[in-house]
């Protein structure tokens, strides 16, 4: 055998495995990011061909424990295939919704179908902002749940080309920000009293005889959240469900008699500047503990099916139970559970 002929063998091993080390630094980087961000894929027999990205990230109201737990239910009972992303402390890569510059796997929306966004007064960076802008620049349909009237804040010296998205955006084109333009409200104040008044869902009769279909189903509504203030006159929206504070913060509470009612749960059209036309549905109930309320979780689902265009398939008994347990925190502070990474929510 030649001399030239070991020298080829030599060099087609070398890069033989060069490329194998390469290959195996590629996996370990996509399983590292894949490790951010929770996936759960439908049975085959069940998917209905739609993909939900949930976007959890706020410091009070648990979202990283109800997104994991809706995301579940749409896929185990219900075919979508869900992708729940969170806020993560790009040093430990633990979940911790008291980090407001990062959310990573927001590209997964650039072939979602639905977004579900719970998140909190979040100022991230301009390579995650623009998947957002994106896609609601391409009319997508969103669920905003709870504080996503306020999910954006951004500091006033900031540079970034996204710090319209803010809650207390003044400008004419985006006044209220994310909130006040997509959803339809901003954060306003809490209308009951924070922590010692719950909200009782009061469901809209001319929607119900109208039959609308994400109210299939949906007969009582009682969460430990309080009511949100509301000063937009929804103008356009149909509004589903109204809310009043109860006197204690318990189902059996009895309404509070002094307080207005306001409307807690709606669905509109939207159109950001330069964007098409999409559907919204918000409810400003949706903290992890106000999902323990089945009802709520049916609208939620009803919502879902019907913004991607499946309300045909919408019916009565839908399966809404949580996948194995869920045991929801009550909402508050600086509560989370720390140490916790996305798979511990798998």
């Amino acid at each position: 055998m030649s001399k030239y002929k070991h020298i080829a063998d030599f060099r087609t091993a070398k890069l033989a495995t060069l490329f194998l080390l390469l290959l195996i630094a590629v996996t370990n980087a996509a399983c590292a990011q894949q490790k951010e961000w929770l996936h759960f894929k439908p049975d085959a027999a069940k998917a209905k061909g739609k993909k939900v990205v949930l976007v959890s990230g706020d410091e009070e109201y648990r979202s990283e424990e109800s997104m994991p737990m809706l995301a579940k239910i749409l896929s185990s009972h219900h075919g979508f295939e869900t992708v729940v992303l969170f806020a993560i402390d790009p040093n430990s890569k633990q979940i911790n919704p008291e980090y407001q510059k990062n959310i990573p796997g927001l590209s997964n929306l650039k072939d979602a179908d639905l977004m579900v966004i719970a998140t909190r007064f979040r100022e991230l960076p301009d390579d995650q902002m623009k998947h957002i802008d994106e896609y609601l620049k391409s009319g997508k349909p969103v669920i905003g749940l709870r504080t996503a009237t306020h999910a954006f804040n951004f500091a006033k010296e900031s540079k970034s080309p996204y710090k319209h998205y803010a809650y207390n955006e003044q400008s004419e084109a985006w006044k209220g920000g994310f909130g006040g333009l997509v959803l339809g409200e901003t954060w306003v104040n809490h209308h009951g009293v924070h922590g010692k008044e719950g909200s009782r869902g009061l469901i809209n009769g001319l929607e119900v005889e109208a039959k609308n279909p994400i109210l299939m189903g949906v007969k009582d509504i009682w969460v430990p959240s309080d009511v949100y203030g509301i000063r937009n006159n929804l103008k356009g929206a149909r509004i589903l469900v109204f809310g009043q504070p109860t006197s204690g913060m318990t189902a059996e509470s009895p309404v509070n008699w002094q307080k207005t009612i306001m409307p807690v749960a709606w669905t509109k059209d939207y159109k950001i500047p330069g964007g098409k036309k999409g559907q919204v549905f918000t409810t400003t109930m949706g903290s992890s503990i106000d999902l323990k309320s089945a009802d709520l979780r049916r609208l939620i689902v009803n919502a879902t099916y019907s913004l991607v265009g499946l309300s045909s398939a919408i019916k009565e008994d839908l399966n809404i139970d949580p996948v194995g347990n869920f045991e929801a925190r009550m909402f508050g502070f600086g509560t989370y559970e720390k140490g916790k990474y996305p798979k511990d929510y798998q």
